[in-house]
């Protein structure tokens, strides 16, 4: 039976696995408060929050292929998640059912809602909005762009759920002239087809993330706590080409570019204009210096306040805070970033699941939070440290 919780914010209130990672099974019900998932490392903890990240359009916070997050050694290659979630924009914080998951044939994600068999991912986008920090993220300013990307536009996602649309109709036509220049087939007509979609979808890409930056620079400005003050900036063609022209030329240019550019790109053997070359830059404010230069723990410190940044926004503007994924979240912050994390959490009203290998990092929050242990697959309620 799910727990008694009134109407409120955006929550899960039961999470179902089969055959997901180390989990053959497990049912877990809890109320809206912030969750802490402590117990050892290899314990299961993250994958608890793999599942969450799959009500998100994607591969998930780990960015797995779809066989690999079934369970190794089972006989099922398949694997399913399932939540029930209290949505504010129901009448008296009505419930949603959500499930998602893969039969093992292929690597096709299915997402159901409510029981009804969704198009396509982005439906995920319309009903809840997820947003996760991992270690793996504390490389984010100092690797590749492709990561930074991810990241804006899991941001911009949140503002403007019809992004995911976009830029899923975006890379099916990228993938398909690619394909089309790599096997020499152009055909003028098909590929000019493909490009004019390519050029409609990414303009708006484009146009979305510079709105959303924008947005974010204000909630980041008005500071956070103790978090440092963030300014991020979207670099590409494509950005530059909307301060310059406009969307309309802009989308002009997206088409003559790629049409002008079919024999480079067949060469190339990759398409080498368009906003999936963006890069996001992100800069700390109070020593006028890229986050890639500071230290761990200001990188760190600077990807929180851009989450909680974010969350303010979507509380504010969406009245309906994002779920919040934070693996390992105390070990680079201080007790006095730790303690105001908690706190602002709490004063969103945002779900959040941070996990940890040590509970006494989360005393500050106290029954402001529900405590679990997790262990040898297993999660059992735990008291507050």
């Amino acid at each position: 039976m799910i727990l008694e919780t009134p109407p409120g914010p955006l929550a899960i209130l039961r999470l179902a696995l089969k055959n997901f990672r180390c989990y053959p099974e497990l049912r877990l019900e809890c109320d809206a408060r912030p969750a802490i998932l402590t117990g050892p490392n290899g314990a299961g903890k993250t994958n608890i929050l793999e599942a969450f990240s799959f009500l998100a359009p994607g591969r998930g916070l780990r960015r797995s292929r779809m066989a690999e997050v079934a369970r190794t050694g089972a006989e099922d290659a398949g694997w399913a998640v399932a939540v029930k979630l209290r949505h504010p924009s129901r009448d008296e914080g009505g419930m949603i059912d959500i499930g998602t998951g893969c039969d093992g044939s292929s690597e096709r994600r299915l997402v159901r809602i409510d029981g009804r068999t969704a198009r396509t991912q982005s439906a995920l986008s319309e009903t809840v909005s997820v947003l996760w920090l991992t270690p793996a993220m504390d490389r984010l300013f100092t690797e590749g762009a492709g990561a930074r990307r991810r990241f804006l536009d899991r941001l911009v996602l949140g503002q403007d759920p019809a992004h995911a649309a976009r830029a899923s109709a975006y890379d099916r036509a990228m993938r398909e002239r690619a394909r089309l220049l790599r096997e020499g087939r152009a055909d003028p007509v098909w590929l000019n087809g493909l490009e004019e979609r390519m050029a409609q979808n990414g303009t708006a890409m484009a146009l979305a993330r510079k709105t959303a930056i924008a947005r974010l620079n204000r909630a980041c400005q008005a500071g956070i706590g103790p978090f440092p003050a963030a300014e991020l900036a979207v670099s590409g063609a494509t950005e530059t080409a909307l301060d310059e022209r406009g969307p309309d030329e802009t989308e002009n240019a997206l088409r003559r570019g790629l049409a002008e550019g079919r024999r480079r790109d067949a060469d190339a053997g990759v398409t080498l204009l368009g906003p999936h070359r963006s890069d996001l830059a992100v800069r700390l404010a109070s020593r006028n210096l890229p986050a890639g230069q500071c230290s761990t723990g200001e990188q760190k410190a600077v990807l929180v306040a851009i989450i909680l940044g974010q969350a303010r926004i979507q509380a504010e503007e969406g009245g309906m805070a994002p779920i919040l994924l934070l693996d390992e979240i105390a070990a680079h912050l201080d007790g006095t970033r730790r303690a105001a994390l908690f706190d602002e959490l709490v004063a969103l009203g945002a779900q959040s699941w941070l996990t940890g290998t040590d509970q006494d990092l989360f005393a500050p929050m106290g029954d402001r939070g529900q405590f679990f242990h997790v262990e040898e697959a297993r999660i059992q309620p735990a008291p507050c440290p």
